[in-house]
């Protein structure tokens, strides 16, 4: 599945060339020319990375930066920098911020793909190793082990599929469409009772110390991973 970025420009040259340079390398270009458009990007399936714009109309990048570093959905997608802005004191400033990476204006669209493809390439690498820990939940991805004051629980890698997805997503509900098409993909046919069957083994799993209750129903929905319960 091509990586969807989300180009943030105002100036529609600039955002068009964008937009073809990343087509032509096999990514998915999503736009947005303005500040209040770009916030409104910010649904699932969320970009796989940002590319952004200093000045905005209706705010700044740096104020989009504070944005989405404050929420937890979207506080780990990466950002680049996309600016005529290069005096050291911005680029600092941007990446103390949170970018993770600052590129700028006039620019050379190889070294621009050159250095996406790198923050590609390390957010995937942090992202494989980072182990997850909720209330003495911990989830090791680069083991692929589920444990609980030091025992590993015995999971399926469906239910270590699921339980990842809802751990790196807590208190959001996902209805049983959602599930299916975030963990088992949208060019699978899986019955939506299946989801069910997944949640019954993997709470079944999650019995020791009372874990299985993060995980809750909500009817009429779907499921939500929840600390508070």
């Amino acid at each position: 599945m091509a990586k969807r970025i989300l180009v943030i420009e105002d100036e529609a040259p600039i955002r068009e060339m964008l937009c073809f340079l990343l087509q032509k390398n096999g990514y998915q270009p999503l736009e947005a020319e303005n500040y209040d458009n770009a916030v409104a990007c910010l649904t699932e399936p969320f970009p796989d990375l940002i590319l952004l714009d200093w000045m905005l109309p209706g705010g700044s990048g740096i104020q989009f930066i504070k944005y989405i570093k404050h929420a937890i959905l979207t506080r780990d997608i990466p950002v680049m920098m996309l600016t005529a802005r290069g005096e050291e004191e911005d680029r600092v400033r941007g990446l103390e911020l949170g970018a993770d990476d600052y590129i700028t204006k006039p620019f050379s669209p190889r070294e621009l793909v050159a250095r996406i493809q790198a923050v590609m390439r390390r957010i995937a690498s942090t992202a494989i190793e980072k182990v997850i820990e909720m209330q003495g939940l911990i989830l090791d991805p680069s083991s692929h082990r589920v444990m609980v004051n030091d025992q590993v629980l015995s999971m399926g890698p469906t239910e270590f599929k699921l339980l990842h997805f809802f751990m790196t997503r807590p208190e959001r509900v996902y209805s049983r469409e959602q599930l299916l098409n975030y963990v088992w993909g949208t060019n699978v046919y899986v019955e939506d009772r299946t989801v069910d069957v997944h949640i019954r083994r993997l709470r079944k799993v999650l019995e020791t110390d009372g874990y299985d209750k993060m995980i809750q129903t909500v009817r009429g929905t779907g499921y939500r991973f929840s600390t508070r319960y």
